[in-house]
């Protein structure tokens, strides 16, 4: 079993980060992969069990399914239902911790998932860089941060 995990502080209020990344749906504004995202059979992108469907830039369509999601914690998880890369069992959790020396937030986000055999560091790789540091700087950039 593969495991990424990566790691960031953002320069902003817990609160202002939440408030992006809490939408299940709005990736499809401010992470460069994503082409567009609906969630399927008009259920609230923050109910637990909603199914996001999304197209990728290259054209690649995905279908991800929202685990947990918890105001408290400020964290939520969801699995792969769908994909045209080989990631089996994907379940992935993000999670956001307020810095407190300072206005920040600590932001993790980390997956764990089965691939072909000798597929895990290519595979792992590209979630890492691709999808979450890609990520990371795509939410800079969204939320005007240096």
């Amino acid at each position: 079993m593969v495991h990424v995990l990566r790691s960031t502080v953002l320069d902003a209020p817990i609160e202002a980060a939440w408030e992006v990344l809490r939408d299940f749906n709005g990736h499809d504004r401010w992470h460069p992969a994503i082409a567009t995202s609906a969630v399927d059979r008009g259920r609230g992108a923050d109910e637990v069990g909603c199914v996001r469907r999304f197209r990728l830039n290259d054209g690649g369509e995905l279908r991800e399914q929202l685990l947990t999601l918890s105001d408290l914690e400020t964290a939520y998880s969801y699995c792969l239902l769908e994909t045209p890369i080989p990631l089996f069992n994907y379940v992935a959790h993000v999670r956001l911790m307020p810095v407190t020396d300072g206005d920040a937030t600590f932001w993790q986000w980390e997956s764990r998932f089965d691939t072909p055999a000798g597929q895990g560091a290519t595979l792992g790789a590209l979630v890492g860089e691709t999808i979450y540091q890609a990520g990371f700087d795509a939410i800079r950039a969204h939320m005007g941060l240096s």
